[in-house]
């Protein structure tokens, strides 16, 4: 491929991407909105996005055609552009101060973005009459070099301590989502860095090759930045999903032990299985919590209602009916279950005193100070195990004496 033919592809890559990249930008701000206006720590990174999007929204060729029509509005529309692209810059730094927790370093931040836009504003003013703010191939630069420079300046300056931090504090947090997210918005600043720089080399140098590859350079910036703020909702989602999962897996079993001991739930069950994971009586966050310590719950109270033997026979059972070895514990607690559940439905007396049997299986199920995530395995493991044909065909009753 000649580098003619890749400049090309990538201009017209690049140019397939505006829209995108500024579509999910928006939706990346709109939807982090509520939480960055009310978590102190996240507004200057959702502000840089926000002010990011703004500014590639008036960068759009449709946007910039549609004001090349009037030389007034080419203008208003590329000093705005730029005006909040220095927002934007001056909301990374603020992001970078706030990381380094330095209150001085938030101000100054602020302070330097006022006095560059400032400065923006006074070099438009002072030009020649023009038009529209651009970089020509050839020709001088519009409204001046002083300008861009000082433009140039602004993001380089940003960008370049935003990245140090990004690959700083991603590489030493022990949140991998914090980690995913910093890193993703290093990456994105990282490309925008590109982009300035190349625009330095051509104030400068006159440098003109890397120009076509400056499209794609901004709009896989814009693309990774709106991944990056979003991390903490796909987060929640996955974990919400997860949960959701726990809670449909563990569904069948909760509800047998919880009609044989009801007053193990918290609310009242829902009429159906999937009305009790999508309109659950307890909040979302609880749904595979609640689920969880219910059916260990109502495993300790059926505990009292296990006849003699049971337990031995199960595994004896599990063990027959080719139960691979690693879920053998959690199809013999199954069966066991089983039984238990029977026994208390029929009002069949407690075991208790010294007669009461010991119930190793409940005992793996809920182990002292047992790690959560463990347990919801377990536990659906177990309901795995009560659904298949080894339960259905386990029962209770002691194996006939040999010779009779």
């Amino acid at each position: 491929m000649t580098a003619y033919a890749a400049a090309s592809g990538a201009a017209a890559l690049g140019d397939a991407l505006a829209v995108p990249a500024v579509v999910c930008l928006w939706t990346a701000v709109l939807l982090r909105s509520r939480s960055a206006l009310r978590v102190r720590e996240q507004r200057g990174l959702w502000l840089a996005v926000a002010t990011a999007a703004a500014a590639m929204t008036l960068n759009l060729p449709d946007v910039v055609a549609y004001a090349m029509r009037n030389p007034g509005h080419g203008h208003t529309v590329a000093l705005v552009r730029n005006l909040t692209g220095v927002l934007s810059a001056g909301a990374v730094l603020y992001f970078v101060a706030a990381t380094t927790r330095g209150r001085r370093l938030q101000h100054a931040a602020w302070a330097l973005t006022a006095v560059l836009l400032t400065t923006l504003v006074a070099l438009d003013l002072a030009a020649a009459a023009h038009g529209t703010h651009t970089m020509p191939p050839h020709g001088r630069p519009v409204p001046s070099l002083a300008y861009w420079l000082v433009l140039i300046s602004a993001h380089l300056t940003a960008n370049t301590a935003c990245v140090f931090v990004c690959l700083r504090y991603g590489n030493r947090t022990e949140s991998p989502g914090l980690a995913a997210g910093l890193r993703l918005f290093g990456a994105g600043t990282a490309l925008a860095g590109l982009f300035w720089f190349a625009y330095l080399l051509k104030g400068l140098f006159g440098t003109v090759w890397p120009m076509p590859y400056l499209p794609l350079l901004m709009n896989l910036h814009g693309l990774l930045r709106a991944a990056a703020i979003l991390v903490p909702t796909l987060v929640v989602l996955r974990r919400t999903a997860a949960d959701a999962t726990t809670a449909w897996r563990l569904w069948p079993l909760w509800r047998d032990l919880v009609q044989a001991v009801p007053h193990v739930a918290l609310t009242k069950p829902r009429s159906g299985r999937l009305a009790e994971v999508l309109w659950p009586s307890v909040p979302h966050g609880l749904l595979a919590y609640r689920k969880v310590i219910e059916t260990r719950d109502a495993i300790l109270i059926l505990n009292d209602h296990v006849a003699p033997g049971v337990p031995e026979r199960a595994r004896g059972h599990v063990a027959a009916a080719g139960v691979p070895a690693p879920r053998q514990d959690a199809a013999a607690l199954a069966c066991v279950l089983k039984e238990a559940r029977r026994a208390k439905l029929a009002g069949l007396p407690q075991q208790r005193g010294e007669e009461r049997p010991v119930y190793p299986a409940a005992a793996t199920a809920v182990p002292e100070g047992s790690d959560l995530d463990a347990e919801k395995r377990f536990l659906v493991s177990v309901a795995r195990a009560y659904a298949s044909p080894a339960t259905h065909t386990f029962t209770a009753a002691a194996p006939p004496a040999p010779g009779k």
